[in-house]
């Protein structure tokens, strides 16, 4: 793994952030209309500038500015812009705030900010900084589909295959485990016997119906089941594993590097799932990525195609990459120019420039 040091006295010199709210094309489960980001640019004494962003679906967006704004330059400001100790110290700093949430997501602002700045000053790409173990990537097509009627569902999986995509991730957690059968049911079928099939229940279940549900969907072979449980409740997850053999990919609600440990140590995450802007940065994934290698498991980010990508390069072991349909960063106009991360015929690759080539355009 590359280092992120400059090399430099240079220092952080102020901190800046916008937010903006970008319409879905089509709302998700729920009624969720907006995906909301928050840019935040760090600026150093020699006029460095690095980009880093925080997102979220639903709520948050002006608690993370407020933390941005208002407690995180005193923690910054004057020091030198190394991803490392800033994100240590700005952990420490807003753990009032809580451990995760949207201290984390403050946090991850700044440390992606930082880690740009890094690969820029390098004149090195983000992968390059953090040092390629892989050309490319495998990507899953993947949508929020729960409540989308059978033909619609049906549609969206047979674009997934248009696209080349050999494996695709729908929703189940219905109320009625039946409409849940017959959706899985169709959509192996249009998928054939070879192509993988995830599952993904977005913590709807509890234990016995997560075990009655499974003991259904299992003779549609999933290559995983996703969030089965609510995330933190390991003790269900391991009574679970007693009664299936399905793979859990657990991890978009893990907050931490330390709850990805827990449930690492509990052997109820097959695949994690870290998200880099909810776990609090590049910093934080790369060493959920190491913990989870060291337990043999691999990794698949958790939505951020553009990021994700470039991130899932250079793990030690990676899965696959969330191609979600029509809300990446750039279906969504949130990026002013091309990021140089592409997927296409089911693999996803990066090639940046300098930084992690994410431009949101300019500040207004």
């Amino acid at each position: 793994m590359g280092t992120a040091g400059h090399g430099t006295a240079d220092t952080i010199a102020a901190i800046t952030t916008r937010t903006r709210a970008l319409r879905l094309h089509r709302p998700w489960d729920g009624g969720v209309t907006h995906n909301h980001l928050v840019v935040t640019r760090v600026t150093t004494a020699s006029g460095a500038v690095g980009t880093g962003f925080a997102w979220t679906p639903r709520v948050g967006v002006g608690a993370v500015r407020a933390l941005l704004e208002e407690d995180c330059p005193a923690a910054l400001v004057g020091r030198a812009p190394d991803p490392g100790p800033r994100w240590a110290e700005l952990t420490a700093h807003l753990a009032d705030a809580g451990a995760g949430g949207l201290a984390a997501m403050a946090t991850a602002a700044v440390d992606i900010a930082l880690w740009d700045l890094a690969a820029r000053a390098a004149g090195r790409s983000l992968v390059g900084l953090i040092g390629a173990r892989r050309d490319r990537v495998a990507a899953y097509g993947s949508g929020v589909n729960l409540d989308y009627d059978l033909p619609d569902l049906l549609e969206q999986v047979r674009g997934w295959l248009a696209a080349g995509h050999r494996a695709v991730k729908v929703k189940v957690g219905s109320p009625d485990l039946d409409r849940d059968v017959e959706r899985v049911a169709e959509v192996r079928r249009v998928l054939g016997p070879r192509r993988l099939l995830m599952l993904d229940a977005n913590q709807r279940w509890d234990l016995p119906a997560a075990a009655r549900a499974l003991r259904a969907l299992e003779r549609f072979d999933p290559h995983w089941i996703e969030e089965p449980l609510p995330a933190e409740d390991l003790a269900a997850h391991a009574e679970l594993r007693r009664r299936t053999a399905v793979p859990f990919a657990i991890g978009e609600n893990l907050r931490t590097p330390r709850a990805f440990a827990a449930a690492l140590a509990a052997g109820v995450c097959d695949i994690a799932q870290p998200n880099a802007v909810r776990v609090g940065g590049i910093t934080p994934f790369l060493r959920i990525a190491v913990l989870a290698a060291d337990h043999s498991v691999p990794v698949a980010p958790h939505l951020l195609p553009e990021l994700s990508t470039q991130l899932a390069l250079c793990v030690p072991r990676a899965a696959m990459v969330e191609d979600i349909d029509r809300a990446s960063l750039a279906a969504l106009g949130a990026l002013a120019a091309p990021s140089g991360v592409q997927i296409a015929d089911g693999w996803a690759e990066a090639e940046t420039g300098p930084g992690h080539g994410l431009d949101f355009g300019a500040e207004t």
